[in-house]
């Protein structure tokens, strides 16, 4: 008989003032990028599995308050209550990838696991896996690629793990190392009723036309060469893996037969593949590939655009854009192509050497002009702020560049939305930046809620406090089009 493995998608959050706005991402319907991936894997592994989608509800429920900028926040989860049978599972499943999600993980697992096992996987719990583990989790996987995935449910329903243990943290303190990662060639495509089961109707980074609804995912790679130091991805140590063209393809065309009209590309380093011998050719076919299938395609995590320059970011390469690149990348014709890309500002105001993969502004500024020109409708410019060194002098250059930039593509495209989403620095736990930041005494807040939120600062810098970053996040958000989304 098949063990029955139940995997929780949980709630949303909103942190909630007193005169009722929202001050974090409310991200209710999203594509399920995560659960797509590790459903049909644990399938063929022999596990009976059920997704339990607490997202998927109008419940309000309050649970807890935090005080930031004098503001008494009320924190709300969004969805289906944190109410489940622990026994109608032998072993419970929870993805966190998210440091604001890790209060109603931890009050959902102590509930569970009076009665049945709790693993935790996902980005927060593999930085930072004692929260969970103290809140009575048997297990925390500290592998992202899934090879440890089969292992360390045999050892939670008490079995001999057909493997030894590798990349986890038990409830007892012992830690196995990683060893081979898995590569996403090799991953499961999933049934066309997951599929289905995980497609979603909200984008993360703003509204969506109708006809572009529902909304599919693939994610062709995992990894990065680059080694960024306020990025979590670098600490998995997992290279860069990524899917064939062929496979990709198969991944999309599941997404149509679904019935997704555009699909989210979630790629940490979609382009690293240009560093390999045919690798742009590569991508030139999986985006014809999606083209041909009559789908939209959505950068929601940024693409790196120095990869896109006929240089392919090696040091000292030409930094030209390469113009086909881009074209099969961001180019849209009004009914397929690119109708949106999430697009990071390459703004380092100290410590370029820990940012290698950034374009000088002049190339950045040049490169987009090409990228709208291509015909991107819409973007949201993605801006970090509140680096140690940032300033009142530093952030209102900023201020002025994007404006400069804004106009300049507003010129090429009177039509296009060029949202900017102001991001305060998150200290993901482990990175070189929160060692830094935390070293210099910088960090106000500890609630995973605030810390781990999308707008709220939680740190000063070496020049102003976390409320003027705060401030400077409206005064940034108030150029080019306003956002909707949330």
């Amino acid at each position: 008989m098949k063990r029955k493995i139940g995997l929780i998608e949980l709630p949303a959050l909103k942190l909630v003032d007193p005169s009722g706005k929202n001050w974090t991402a409310l991200r209710r319907r999203e594509p399920l990028v995560s659960k797509q991936i590790l459903i049909p894997q644990l399938l063929a592994g022999g596990f009976d599995v059920h997704l339990f989608n607490l997202k998927d509800g109008e419940n309000e429920t309050s649970f807890g308050t935090v005080t930031w900028r004098g503001l008494n926040l009320n924190k709300i989860l969004v969805g289906r209550p944190l109410q489940l049978n622990a026994r109608d599972m032998d072993v419970w499943g929870m993805t966190v990838n998210y440091m604001q999600e890790r209060e109603p993980a931890c009050m959902l697992i102590r509930q569970l696991s009076k009665d049945r096992p709790v693993v935790v996987g996902g980005s927060d719990a593999f930085a930072d896996p004692e929260p969970y583990l103290r809140a009575g989790a048997v297990a925390v996987v500290t592998e992202k690629s899934g090879a440890a995935n089969y292992t360390v449910l045999d050892y939670a329903l008490g079995k001999q793990p057909r493997e030894p243990l590798a990349g986890v943290m038990l409830a007892d303190g012992r830690r196995f190392s990683s060893r081979k990662p898995m590569s996403p060639e090799d991953w499961p495509l999933p049934s066309l009723a997951v599929a289905k089961q995980c497609l979603g109707t909200q984008y993360w980074e703003d509204a969506l036309p109708s006809e572009l609804l529902p909304i599919g995912s693939v994610l062709p790679d995992i990894g990065c060469d680059r080694h960024c130091d306020f990025c979590e991805t670098p600490l998995y140590k997992l290279g860069y893996r990524r899917m064939s063209p062929e496979r990709a393809l198969e991944w999309f065309a599941l997404q149509k037969q679904a019935g997704a009209r555009s699909v989210i590309c979630p790629s940490d380093q979609f382009l690293a593949r240009i560093l390999y011998k045919g690798g742009r050719d590569e991508i030139l076919e999986i985006m014809r590939g999606v083209r041909e299938l009559g789908l939209s395609i959505l950068w929601g995590n940024g693409l790196e655009l120095k990869k896109a320059t006929l240089g392919r970011g090696l040091p000292n390469g030409d930094p030209t854009p390469d113009e086909d690149l881009v074209r099969a990348l961001w180019g849209w014709d009004g009914s397929v192509g690119c109708y949106h890309a999430f697009i990071p500002a390459e703004r380092p105001t100290f410590g370029r050497e820990a940012y290698a993969k950034l374009l000088p502004w002049e190339q950045h500024r040049t490169m987009l002009e090409t990228i709208v020109g291509a015909g991107l409708p819409a973007l949201t410019y993605g801006v970090i702020v509140g680096f140690p060194d940032d300033s009142h002098e530093t952030l209102s250059r900023l201020e002025s560049a994007i404006a400069e930039l804004c106009g300049r593509l507003k010129t090429i495209n009177p039509a296009l939305r060029f949202v900017v989403v102001p991001y305060a620095i998150r200290p993901i736990t482990g990175t070189p930046l929160e060692a830094k930041i935390r070293g210099q005494g910088l960090i106000r807040f500890e609630d995973p809620a605030i810390v781990g939120g999308f707008w709220t600062a939680c740190a000063d810098t070496l020049h102003i406090n976390y409320e003027k970053v705060s401030d400077w996040q409206e005064r940034l958000m108030a150029i080019g089009d306003p956002m909707t989304q949330w």
